[in-house]
């Protein structure tokens, strides 16, 4: 028996590139910030507007009901208070799904806790991934 020593998969290190955000069409930029924004300002007006076919893909639009975001926003405002704006982070690629991943820091009145949001655009420039994530902060 022979051992197969050729290894001619990709490390999956390699999929993922962190780009500088100043290399990111602003564009891309814009509407990642607009849809975010537009989604954690429910939070505080108990107004969301659904995102559309040209916005979003049908996967998110499924999922980012006025029901489920009410009860997000339940949550996180009893922790972290008012949304007050978001802070782009970093930028990656991900090369073999040919999309962007944004990651914003979420300012919020109260900063007991830190939280991200993470966007992600697809090649038509439509979300196809949103998700907040909450991390201590470091006193």
């Amino acid at each position: 028996m022979s051992k197969n020593t050729s290894n001619s998969s990709k490390p999956s290190t390699e999929r993922f590139q962190i780009v500088k955000v100043e290399e990111v069409d602003s564009q891309k930029k814009e509407k990642s910030y607009n849809l975010g924004k537009r989604l954690l300002e429910a939070c505080n007006t108990s107004k969301f507007k659904p995102f559309t076919t040209d916005e979003a893909t049908e996967k998110v639009i499924t999922n980012a009901t006025s029901e489920k975001i009410t009860a997000t926003c339940k949550k996180i405002n009893l922790r972290n208070g008012k949304f007050i704006e978001l802070d782009l982070i970093e930028v990656t690629l991900d090369k073999d799904a040919d999309e962007y991943i944004f990651r914003y820091d979420i300012k919020y009145e109260k900063t007991y806790f830190k939280r991200e949001l993470m966007v992600t655009l697809n090649a038509e420039e439509k979300v196809s991934a949103i998700s907040t994530k909450e991390s201590y902060k470091a006193l």
